[in-house]
């Protein structure tokens, strides 16, 4: 069963051949998510090599990029890309369309490791910006089912994700410290929180044992939009209050938002578990503290909302990215097995966040938690890949 599944699976035509341009076009998470992950890993990686003094640069900018924009932003564009287009019942993406946008994921990813920050924001804010026209004219011209409604949330994260840039690249953000803060807020934690909650309280139902997330009524479907609405105002409204120095009203909007959306639109009994399940609710608690802490030593916030970054952006990409592949490659049964394996990936996903956040509370401990901290997620990153080498190439033959 392929996931999403489409609403109309008895009207389906034949897929594109595997071996096609055209399939990987319909399911542009196969390179995405890949790539992604692998950006990942060139991106910690550069911790380590400053500190054994094998890069002449400071990478803290150049390694944030990598994490948000090439990370981050790989996993949105391959679920959206994939999903997007199954929710409405419109046509996949072409393949001129995936190289485009795959092309453009790459060249931001080298600029930004070659240090033109600049041109890697500006094939950034093309790709968003791609992904949307692409999805928009999909859903305004072809759509046969409206898309759920927590969609707008995944919405909201694109346009935070323009928005940010367009307001680096104006040079608005450099003469304004507190739209220099803002810009910096809707890149960082506005292109993946409020994706997080609209696209979790989806799949996340489903990842339990349950059905989608997606309404029953045309009344369901009004209240989950008003919701999903609200949530995306507060979230913004958040990244405006901390910019103008309301530290700890942003912080606690945002920690009540995130948990309180997702309290209301997911069924939380889980109808059957496993590693990977016992993993979601591990990520969602960590991504969640690292909310509620940073403001107590906003001095260190930075090191503490790596416990957002890692224990719940970073997880939880790994955790329904495999939910992803699991569906796709027509082996849905195995995301809900218990497996040692899977438990030590988890391991390794709370251990690269607490070590990374351990230095806001322990400052003599920055150098050495900087390199567990990269190695640990670098190696998590890679064995990922590497279990799941089969079912990125593997179809589901039903779908």
């Amino acid at each position: 069963m392929s996931f999403p599944a489409c609403k109309h699976r008895k009207h389906k035509a034949r897929g594109p051949r595997k071996n096609g341009l055209a399939w990987l076009a319909a399911e542009p998470y196969r390179l995405f998510f890949a790539s992604g992950a692998a950006w990942g890993v060139a991106g910690v990686a550069l911790w380590p090599l400053f500190y054994a003094q094998q890069l002449s640069y400071f990478p803290n900018l150049v390694h944030a990029r990598l994490m948000i924009e090439a990370f981050g932003g790989a996993f949105v564009v391959g679920f959206l890309g994939t999903a997007g287009p199954r929710m409405a019942t419109a046509p996949k993406l072409t393949p001129t369309e995936l190289l485009w946008l795959f092309g453009l994921h790459q060249a931001g990813a080298i600029l930004h490791l070659r240090q033109q920050t600049a041109w890697g924001d500006a094939c950034f804010v093309t790709l968003i910006g791609s992904l949307l026209l692409c999805l928009v004219v999909r859903v305004a011209k072809f759509r046969k089912e409206a898309p759920p409604p927590q969609m707008l949330l995944a919405l909201t994260g694109l346009i935070c994700g323009l928005g940010r840039t367009i307001l680096h690249l104006s040079g608005a953000s450099l003469r304004d410290p507190q739209i220099y803060r803002l810009s910096n807020l809707l890149l960082y934690q506005g292109l993946l929180l409020p994706p997080v909650l609209g696209i979790g309280s989806f799949v996340f139902p489903r990842m339990l044992g349950g059905d989608f997330g997606e309404p029953k009524t045309a009344a369901q479907s009004r209240a989950k939009f008003l919701r999903a609405l609200a949530a995306a105002l507060l979230l913004v409204g958040s990244f405006l209050l901390e910019s103008y120095g309301q530290i700890a009203a942003s912080y606690a909007v945002r920690a009540i938002v995130a948990a309180g959306y997702l309290l209301m639109e997911v069924d939380w009994r889980t109808r059957r578990g496993g590693s990977l399940t016992t993993g979601l609710f591990w990520s969602l608690a960590i991504g969640w503290f690292g909310i509620v802490l940073a403001p107590f030593h906003y001095v260190q916030h930075i090191a503490i909302e790596h416990l957002l970054y890692i224990g719940g952006f970073g997880m939880l990409m790994l955790i329904v990215g495999s939910r992803v592949l699991f569906g796709h490659s027509g082996d849905l049964e195995g995301f809900f097995a218990e497996s040692w394996w899977v438990r030590f990936l988890v391991f390794l996903g709370v251990l690269a966040a607490t070590t990374r956040a351990t230095p806001a509370w322990v400052p003599s401990t920055t150098v050495s938690h900087h390199i567990y901290a990269a190695w640990t997620w670098g190696i998590l990153s890679l064995l990922w890949l590497i279990w799941h080498r089969k079912r990125f190439v593997k179809r589901d033959e039903e779908d």
